[in-house]
């Protein structure tokens, strides 16, 4: 067979090895992503229940203040109580405490459902805090034996990578240009096999004259079908 044609059936079987490690190493790197995906959700939702916590301590904080000042304002209407000397200021006064009694009331119960909120987020948070740690030790080690996996199938084609840079350098450029061409035309399979008078690669029937110039090897010829170059195996083999 040719060189160049020999070359390149050799070229395109490594080819194929790579892309094949490449999409296995697509694959492992969708995972390691799907991975940190898987983190990054749960630590968000933690963030989100610390945010929810945070509000409610400040608005607890701010029902601290408003129920202290109500507290006061009862004191020293209780205090201007003992001092009214008539009916109608007595009985305006009361008015006040009775709804800053009332006031205060609904206060306290607010700020009791605050502070029993919060609490039953500090145990989620602490819930969420432990599955967290759990979660991003389970992913660590998991992205290390994924990232192991990547390691050995770049380690595998190491030489392979070296073997295709010296076989495109012993090809002239055109050719090289052509067949890579052809490799994004036709999904990656830039030469194929003609038998028995047909291209393996698109199943069409070869003209019998191009077939028989197969034979002596001597040329780059393409399927007038789909393109790509052909090759008759049998004849390396033999």
């Amino acid at each position: 067979m040719h060189k160049n044609l020999l070359t390149l059936d050799e070229l395109q079987e490594i080819d194929l090895k790579l892309d094949g490690v490449a999409n296995a190493r697509e694959v492992l790197m969708a995972e390691i992503t799907e991975l940190d995906r898987t983190v990054t959700a749960a630590r968000q939702e933690l963030l989100l229940k610390q945010e929810e916590q945070a509000q409610l301590e400040d608005e607890k904080a701010s029902l601290d203040v408003t129920l202290a000042a109500e507290s006061e304002n009862i004191v020293r209407s209780d205090a201007r109580l003992k001092e009214i000397k008539t009916q109608k200021e007595y009985q305006a006064v009361s008015k006040e405490i009775s709804m800053a009694r009332k006031m205060k009331a609904e206060l306290d119960e607010q700020l009791l459902q605050k502070i029993g909120q919060i609490e039953e987020l500090k145990v989620e948070i602490a819930e969420r805090e432990g599955n967290l740690a759990q979660l991003e030790e389970n992913v660590s080690s998991q992205q290390s034996e994924v990232q192991g996996k990547i390691d050995a199938l770049e380690k595998d084609v190491a030489g392979d990578r070296k073997s295709r840079e010296e076989k495109v350098r012993s090809l002239p450029a055109n050719i090289v240009k052509r067949y890579g061409t052809l490799r994004e035309l036709r999904r990656g399979i830039a030469v194929v096999e003609a038998r028995d008078g047909s291209c393996l690669g698109c199943n069409m029937n070869l003209p019998p004259q191009l077939y028989n110039t197969l034979f002596r090897g001597n040329e780059l010829i393409t399927c007038p079908h789909c393109q790509r170059i052909l090759v008759l195996r049998q004849q390396t083999q033999g």
